[in-house]
């Protein structure tokens, strides 16, 4: 039995005892860090956000610190899950990739290399210093012109889309399928315009319903899924599109489904 090992056995018949005492004094700490840190990021939020310039991206740990215990809204969650479904295992190109979080958080454990790429160098800057991870490389580039070369496996465009103009569009997905490999999948989130009301700051063009934003896809792809999620102050639209198999396609590997049919 190695020293280690005999010291941690010491350890737990010492402390094992103390269980009930450890756990309060512990859950103390945790509660005061948890205020803390809910505060700070508030702050951090009304600075970068009340004062100009407003930003072009988000930094999602203020969602994972403040906004998600504030509002109760798992939205910010539901991008990285959505587009984590279409993962294959092998190269990943993420597109205006903000601030990085959903890179390290939802791709990189399940990627073998990621480029992620933003053309906001405080956007880059943000991410290598609070989102890095060993197979994720940050990179400054303008995807309207310069959008990075290679074949990937998967492609993301998460909360982006609509920065773009439709022209810009239509030349970004032509070289998205020039680098996508036979059953690579793009994935990702924008946002349904908002009636009466001006368009969110920053966005170029925003899309009336989930039929506005299919036909953007419908030229370049075979298979194409543009599916909805409502909230009280925001209509989320998701895609996956692809000439391969798309998550909860036929032949997709990873569901099993079962439908019965009921005769009447």
């Amino acid at each position: 039995m190695s020293r280690a090992i005999r010291i941690n056995i010491i350890l737990r018949r010492i402390l094992t005892p103390l269980k009930p005492w450890l756990e309060r004094i512990v859950e103390v700490e945790a509660q005061f860090a948890k205020q803390w840190a809910y505060h700070a990021h508030h702050h951090l939020m009304n600075i970068q956000w009340q004062l100009p310039p407003t930003p072009e991206n988000f930094d999602h740990h203020i969602d994972l610190y403040y906004q998600w215990i504030a509002q109760r809204n798992p939205l910010w969650v539901e991008r990285g899950v959505f587009g984590s479904l279409a993962l294959q295992g092998g190269q990943v190109l993420e597109l205006a990739c903000g601030d990085g979080f959903n890179a390290r958080n939802f791709y990189s454990l399940r990627s073998k290399k990621i480029i992620a790429c933003d053309f906001d160098l405080k956007a880059i800057q943000t991410a290598k210093k609070k989102n890095s991870a060993p197979n994720i490389d940050y990179v400054l580039v303008d995807i309207r012109t310069n959008m990075p070369l290679g074949i990937f496996e998967n492609i993301v465009w998460d909360a982006a889309i609509e920065h773009f103009t439709a022209d810009e569009i239509e030349n970004i997905l032509t070289n998205i399928n020039k680098r996508l490999t036979p059953q690579g999948i793009l994935s990702g989130y924008t946002v349904v315009e908002r009636k009466n009301e001006n368009k969110f700051y920053h966005h170029e063009y925003e899309f009336s319903n989930k039929e506005d934003l299919l036909r953007f896809f419908s030229p370049h792809f075979h298979n194409v899924t543009v599916f909805e999620t409502l909230y009280p102050d925001r209509h989320n639209l998701y895609f996956w599109a692809s000439n391969g198999i798309i998550p909860f396609g036929k032949q997709w590997p990873h569901a099993a489904t079962y439908t019965k049919n009921h005769i009447a």
